[in-house]
């Protein structure tokens, strides 16, 4: 199983990212997914996730401004960031296959490597 995130770039505060996790060797359709972010010295926080039938969560922190998609056609993973915040800075991953029914929790069997977001004040 790989997972492979991309888009993380250095922003200015107000600013837009969009973020994907391309997924392959791995039966994508048949798993929900998530977005998961650290922060230094920060615990890892989910951000949003996305059920196999397309229901959506999000952390209470990027309601509003995040969106979280997939394209089930290109095994990808999808996470729309806007009016991003010094507080959004971290490391962003990709999650796949979760243990437990609380999607936001970082209870997955596979996580890619990251990417990082960087957004300045």
């Amino acid at each position: 199983v790989r997972l492979v995130e991309s888009g993380g770039d250095s922003v200015q505060t107000g600013g837009s990212l969009r973020l994907s996790c391309s997924v392959s060797e791995y039966p994508y359709r048949s798993y929900n997914m998530a977005w998961f972010r650290q922060g230094l010295g920060r615990e890892r926080e989910g951000v949003a996730a996305i059920r196999v039938d397309g229901t959506k969560f999000y952390a209470d922190s990027v309601k509003g401004r995040f969106t979280i998609s997939r394209d089930n056609a290109k095994d990808t993973l999808y996470l729309q960031m806007d009016n991003l915040k010094p507080e959004d800075n971290g490391t962003y991953y990709c999650a796949a296959g979760s243990m437990t029914p609380l999607l936001l929790q970082p209870e997955y069997t596979h996580w890619g490597q990251g990417t990082q977001v960087a957004v300045s004040s």
